[in-house]
């Protein structure tokens, strides 16, 4: 009788045993997988944070840059990263950081973005953005609003508080009505360096233009204008890490000097222009949009990463160098992957650019070196 009690208990103590273990896998698995979908690291807060931003690439030497236009445009790309870190140290998220470093861009007249947006052919301004949580891959875009003071804003809105991925024109102006955003007049977003710019297309694309050639703004057009010695592509852009460790990345664009028929570029476009995932990276990009557009940019450099495997570097330089060089794509992108490695990679002659982390101090470059 005494030896059945000693092995039922022998018994029982095994089950506990093996129910523990089973418990105990079964949380583990459990942790892996909430952690592998939020992309959250709460339980140990990243040391390691920060934001590149970019504020458009193209043919900028020294040369062509006054030194007093280069120390303003310095002074306002330090704003921005200071702003957009500012809410990181805060403990903000990525998303508010980077809407926060573009508010900055958008309101300067040194930027094709917000106030200083390029004209359209018919003299007007249209205005695109677009915004990515890393988190979810939730994401938001506008696109040709004339109205909107800030367009990364309404793109955040449309993020949080739309069923909508993209929205455009009136409808997207309504939106930001119902979400209280700060509308302006279309002559508010006008400079007369922009009108100059302008007037200075209008002429090549008259000159390009004879009986046998239509009237087309078309590729050749552009590849005459990326040689002036005052285009760039002004797109102004951020991405971001926080202290949880999510991505985020935004971009907001006047478009293209002398645009027509409702031309819509890369930037409002989720995997073209913008796109961030904590699973591997966030980037922002700047350059000849319908190229872009063509090699889905911002979303094959991070498929790169997730898939196959490559560090951000070899992504951003195969995607940039290589494969956009081959097909005469002009531009560049900033990007941060999951472990806070980021990237400044550009084809072209510079591209106003700077970052700053919570262990790196903030550099803000220009040219090519």
């Amino acid at each position: 009788m005494q030896k059945r009690q000693v092995s039922n208990f022998k018994l029982l103590f095994n089950l506990c045993l093996i129910t523990l273990f089973f418990t105990l896998l079964n949380a583990c698995a459990n942790f892996s997988i909430n952690q592998y979908d939020t992309g959250s690291q709460d339980m140990n807060k990243s040391t390691h944070y920060g934001l590149v931003i970019h504020g458009g690439a193209g043919t900028i030497t020294r040369k062509n840059l006054s030194p007093e236009k280069e120390s303003a445009l310095r002074a306002k790309l330090s704003e921005a990263i200071q702003a957009g870190y500012k809410t990181l140290n805060d403990g903000g998220s990525s998303i508010d950081a980077v809407s926060a470093t573009i508010v900055i861009l958008e309101n300067s007249p040194l930027f094709n973005a917000g106030k200083g947006a390029v004209f359209t052919s018919e003299q007007t301004h249209e205005l695109d953005a677009s915004l990515m949580d890393g988190r979810d891959l939730n994401a938001g875009a506008i696109t040709s609003v004339k109205n909107v003071k800030n367009p990364i804003l309404l793109a955040e809105q449309v993020m949080l508080n739309s069923r909508h991925v993209m929205l455009s024109g009136k409808g997207a102006e309504e939106f930001a009505k119902q979400q209280n955003l700060e509308l302006v007049e279309n002559a508010y977003f006008s400079t007369d360096f922009r009108l100059q710019q302008l007037h200075k297309a209008k002429l090549r694309e008259k000159q390009h233009n004879s009986s046998d050639h239509p009237m087309e703004f078309d590729d050749e057009i552009l590849d005459e204008q990326s040689q002036d010695p005052e285009h760039k592509f002004g797109t102004v852009g951020a991405v971001a890490i926080d202290k949880n460790g999510n991505l985020a990345a935004g971009t907001s664009t006047g478009g293209m000097t002398n645009k027509r028929f409702g031309r819509i570029g890369d930037s409002p476009v989720i995997g073209a222009g913008t796109y961030a995932d904590n699973r591997s990276c966030a980037v922002s990009a700047t350059g000849h949009g319908e190229y872009f557009i063509r090699y889905a940019v911002a979303h094959d450099v991070c498929a790169r990463v997730m898939h196959g495997k490559k560090s951000l570097q070899q992504a951003a330089d195969e995607v940039i160098m290589q494969d956009l060089l081959k097909a005469n794509g002009s531009g560049g992108i900033v990007a941060i992957d999951k472990n806070g490695n980021f990237v400044l990679t550009f084809n072209t002659e510079g591209m106003y650019r700077g970052y700053k982390f919570s262990d790196v101090n903030e550099k803000i470059q220009i040219y090519k070196m």
